[in-house]
């Protein structure tokens, strides 16, 4: 029996109708009369959902108990079983209960993918395992259940739930996702419009790629060559010259004409050194259109036009953006440039767009490659004119201007052999000489026909023709070469340059560095190594492209950077004339690598000055707050103790309470300073079980003033996976901070709400309240904001708290209370959403 079929309704946010869609479809497979079941539904109490499930077969689920409490999860071999031909399974991305068959849903569903059953599955697009830092960063919330990327992109369909914000909102308002009590505090946190359009925009790029995928795939099945303009595609030809930004730029104004347009920026490099291209330029123009969103290519190929046209077909696109050719109109006679060989070239299916720039008609004055210097191209022509030429010429002289004259017919094959010189160098145009004097001395000089020359001024002509056009081939040669050796420096000069302003900037991206290396002598890969000492293997400090090499012995070009550091090439050798650019990529290489080393350890000496800093801290709070209740207990126990003063019942019991208030306070922080200490150090190893919030917030309170606080705790709340000693902890110093800064008319609200997997305590003051930019300074060790006297603690609560709740996965953070205030919100992950246990001497993620 064959795989069976997957099919996923990716949601774009929590409660689109990603379920309700999925059931929908299970009723039109079951009135098609196909055997269809739902093998695990989870309606969360939301009834349109549940009267979906009327009249729906349904496989019983299998309960697990796990530390006292009972979890329904999905029978897998109550399923496998049942045998249906389509099974309905919610929430892919869910994390079984520890004793299940599987860890992960995703994984039960490959089961009975296996056994030949069809599955129609849901998830939401921030579950995907990729988007993970991208939806914390835009929502807050870190997504702990996660599902590959490959589980889903491997479904043979995908079908988008959407949304839009406001329909979202409104849905939520009506109570159609969450209970009335816990909508409000859900359109204020996760539903807020900005994170809805954030993750429906995730969600719609993320299936246009998938679409993509699966169009490339049935192209290269079905070997269809022709381009399909499914989207904009813009391809920008870069010549490394500054006209390429102005390229990029209207190839992204043209991209953005089209939904899901893109920009992919090419760069045809020739195989031979160094190239056309300033590599400074070349930098900027990558990062310029990275910055616009595109992505940036470099092709190796000596002809440029068919390079940049089988790039184009084999990326699918649709349109060329290329510049008005920088050749001035005389050079058009050599042939025509890239973009008219591009034009012609595309056919009918790739638009090709030349755009106008400043540089245009100006000759191409970007240095050049020092073994190719005059281009294929240029040195046929000069062969052509220095042989063929010398022919043509004695053809038209004796056919249509037989009555010139020697010396003009001498100044005529000069000129030829001057062009040749110019065209080729120096041999075609020796050979244009050679060829010339054997032609005139042949058919122009008396007597005709031979080799012999009978007037002694003819021989003395020929003497000094020839010499003449060797003289001028020689001169042209060296005019030649002095500006080939001028480009060349320039091209060193831009790129010494380059380097030597990166040492001044004090770049540090060693692998952008070596990629320029790369780019810049047509290299297959590059790699830096190095070693101990002689005897040790070397190591790979950094490395880019497809397969760099081990050792320098393997590279095709090994340049030494002292004596245990070498930068290694593969690709073809290297003239010696690149070396010297070369070693100064290489030690440009090693200060880089260095400088990062340095920076790591700065870092080091960062985090032990900070250390430092919290030791200072430690010794002023102990000099000064732990005195002061040390001094009342002092002074107290003291005037117990003296025996010329008689102490009225009322005095000693007021004594004994200042006694224990201070005993209290130096509890308190000595407690703090211990918990501080854990921290720093990393040994907070929380103990995570599910446990109510109901249990736990009372006995925090415990030391609070009666009457300072009210509590808001509804009993239906679910679970959390916590450490119950460090949540009493964490919430008895956030409370207490609130106490202190809330004035004696309004007491403190402690409230809690569940919102999808989370669970979330307010602890709500009406205080003077923090600015927005003092809101994470309150939580850094030894701070206190606003005018709280010296006694009233060292400044470490807010800081173990946030501790603590990190440590438990938790999130603390601060918040403008509306009205004036400041509210503390801690959000909790709640138990059926954690997967297993941190049990003792496992380390816990602490920050303070």
């Amino acid at each position: 029996m064959g795989r069976g079929k997957l099919r996923i309704y990716l949601g774009a946010a929590p409660g689109v109708g990603k379920t309700y869609a999925m059931l929908s479809e299970g009723h039109r497979r079951v009135e098609r009369g196909t055997d269809c079941v739902v093998a695990f539904v989870e309606h969360h109490g939301r009834p349109r959902t549940e009267v979906m499930l009327h009249g729906l077969e349904q496989v019983p689920r299998r309960e697990i108990e796990y530390r006292g409490t009972v979890f329904p999860e999905m029978d897998v071999e109550a399923v496998l079983e049942r045998r249906p031909a389509v099974a309905l399974v919610d929430e892919l991305a869910h994390t079984n209960v520890p004793g299940s068959r599987n860890a992960k849903r995703w994984q039960d569903v490959e089961e009975l993918l296996a056994a030949g059953i069809n599955v129609i599955s849901t998830v939401n697009i921030q579950h995907l395992e990729s988007l993970g830092d991208v939806v914390e960063s835009i929502t807050g919330v870190r997504q702990r259940e996660t599902v590959p990327d490959e589980v889903v992109r491997r479904a043979d369909q995908i079908e988008l739930v959407d949304m839009s914000p406001q329909a979202l909102r409104r849905r939520m308002a009506h109570g159609n996702i969450y209970r009335p009590d816990k909508v409000d505090a859900a359109l204020s946190n996760y539903f807020r419009p900005g994170n809805l359009t954030a993750l429906r925009e995730l969600a719609l790029l993320w299936t246009a790629d998938r679409v993509d995928e699966y169009l490339q795939e049935y192209r290269t099945e079905h070997r269809v060559s022709k381009i399909w303009g499914s989207r904009e595609r813009v391809v920008v030809g870069l010549t490394g010259g500054p006209e390429g930004r102005t390229l990029i730029r209207r190839a992204a104004r043209l991209a953005e004409k089209g939904a899901g347009g893109e920009v992919l920026a090419v760069y045809i490099a020739r195989s031979d050194g160094l190239t056309s291209a300033s590599p400074k330029e070349l930098a900027v123009q990558r990062t310029l259109v990275e910055d616009l969103g595109g992505t940036f290519h470099h092709v190796i190929g000596d002809d440029v036009p068919s390079s940049l046209l089988a790039f184009a077909r084999g990326v699918n696109a649709t349109q060329i953006v290329l510049g008005v050719s920088r050749r001035r109109s005389w050079q058009n006679v050599f042939g025509p440039g890239v973009s008219a060989t591009v034009a012609r070239e595309s056919g009918p299916d790739l638009d090709v767009h030349i755009v106008t720039h400043d540089e245009a008609a100006k000759g191409r004055r970007l240095p050049v490659s020092g073994r190719a210097r005059l281009g294929r191209s240029r040195l046929v022509w000069g062969w052509t004119v220095g042989v063929a030429g010398p022919a043509l010429l004695t053809f038209l002289l004796s056919r249509v201007l037989p009555d010139v004259g020697l010396a003009n017919d001498m100044l005529l094959f000069l000129c030829l052999t001057v062009a040749a010189a110019l065209l080729g160098g120096l041999f075609p145009a020796l050979a244009s000489a050679a060829a010339g004097s054997f032609l005139l001395n042949w058919f122009f000089t008396p007597p005709f026909h031979t080799l012999t020359i009978s007037d002694p001024r003819n021989i003395v002509a020929m003497a000094v023709f020839f010499a003449v056009a060797v003289s001028v081939a020689s001169v042209v040669d060296v005019a030649a070469r002095r500006t080939h050796q001028a480009a060349r420096l320039r091209a060193e000069s831009e790129i010494l340059s380059f380097l030597a302003g990166s040492v001044l900037r004090g770049e540090t991206a060693l692998d952008a560095l070596l990629e320029r290396v790369r780019e810049t002598f047509a290299m297959e890969s590059v790699a830096l190594l190095e070693r101990a000492s002689d005897v040790d293997p070397w190591t790979c400090a950094g490395s880019v492209g497809p397969t760099p090499v081990a050792r320098p012995e393997e590279a095709d070009v090994d340049m030494p950077v002292g004596d245990h550091m070498a930068l290694a090439l593969t690709g073809r050798p290297l003239p010696a004339e690149d070396r010297r650019v070369l070693g100064a990529f290489a030690a440009q290489a090693a200060v880089v690598l260095d400088r990062q080393r340095l920076v790591g350890q700065a870092e080091e000496a960062r985090k032990l000055a900070e250390g430092n800093k919290i030791r200072t801290s430690l010794l002023a709070a102990v000099s000064h707050d732990l005195r002061t209740p040390l001094a009342g207990i002092k002074a107290a126990v003291t005037s117990l103790r003296a025996d010329d003063v008689e102490w009225s019942e009322e005095d000693q019991a007021e004594l004994l309470a200042g006694i224990e208030e201070g005993a209290d306070r130096l509890d308190h922080l000595v407690g703090n300073l211990l918990d501080m200490s854990r921290l720093q150090t990393g040994t907070v190893t929380p103990l995570i079980r599910p446990v109510d919030l109901d249990e736990v917030i009372p006995m925090a309170l415990r030391g609070i003033p009666d009457g300072s606080v009210e509590l808001d705790i509804p009993e239906t709340l679910p679970m959390v996976a916590v450490d119950k000693g460090l949540l009493e902890r964490a919430v008895a110093n956030v409370v207490e901070n609130a106490v202190k800064y809330s004035p004696d008319t309004a007491p403190v609200l402690v409230s809690a709400s569940a919102l999808g997997d989370r669970v979330e305590v307010r602890v709500i003051d009406r205080g003077p309240g923090v600015p927005d930019e003092a809101k994470d300074r309150i939580f850094e060790p030894f701070q206190r904001y606003g005018d709280a006297p010296r006694g009233a603690g060292v400044g470490l609560g807010l800081a173990v708290a946030r501790g603590f709740v990190e440590s438990m996965a938790g999130i603390l953070t601060a918040e403008d209370t509306p009205g004036g205030g400041l509210t503390m919100v801690l959000t909790l992950k709640t138990a059926a959403t954690v997967s297993a246990p941190l049990g003792p001497g496992l380390p816990a993620c602490a920050t303070s």
